[in-house]
């Protein structure tokens, strides 16, 4: 699987970022409910005192990642999408600023680090939507293949 993080999409201090998965194998792949997360320094240490929500309904509406978890099954060349949403808001305290999330798409499989630039200000959550199966997305591989 190949999985990466888009360039987002940033507006009055509410952030979206995607995470995209893409099944370059050869059998299915079984995604249910939210990506797992640890956010990281500029280290890669882990950074304490942020809460990831499932959801992104707590963060804004209209995001995309605020519904109900379901089984998504991606056949090879098939792809899928999570939001990851937040605020840069800043209060009280020091703001966080972590440039790496490590994201397990399953729990068998092996992490991948990506790169969202995450600052989140004071406010403490991150909200993570569910897997979703991405029907906008075309292999190019298959687009090579095809014949006329």
């Amino acid at each position: 699987m190949h999985l990466y993080a888009d360039e987002g999409n940033a507006a009055m201090g509410l952030r979206a970022v995607g995470l995209h998965l893409v099944n370059c194998g050869t059998r299915p792949i079984r995604l249910n409910g939210y990506p797992k997360l640890v956010i990281q320094d500029e280290d890669h240490h882990p950074v304490d005192g942020v809460r990831i929500l499932q959801g992104t309904d707590r963060i804004s509406t209209g995001l995309g990642g605020d519904s109900d978890p379901q089984l998504v099954v991606l056949r090879p060349g098939e792809a899928a999408a999570a939001t990851l949403a937040w605020r840069n808001t800043t209060q009280a305290g020091a703001p966080v600023n972590a440039p790496y999330v490590r994201v397990w798409a399953t729990p068998a499989a092996d992490p991948v680090t990506v790169v969202p630039e995450l600052d989140l200000g004071t406010t403490g959550k991150l909200g993570v939507g569910p897997w979703q199966k991405d029907e906008t997305y075309r292999d190019p591989a298959a687009a090579t293949t095809a014949r006329p």
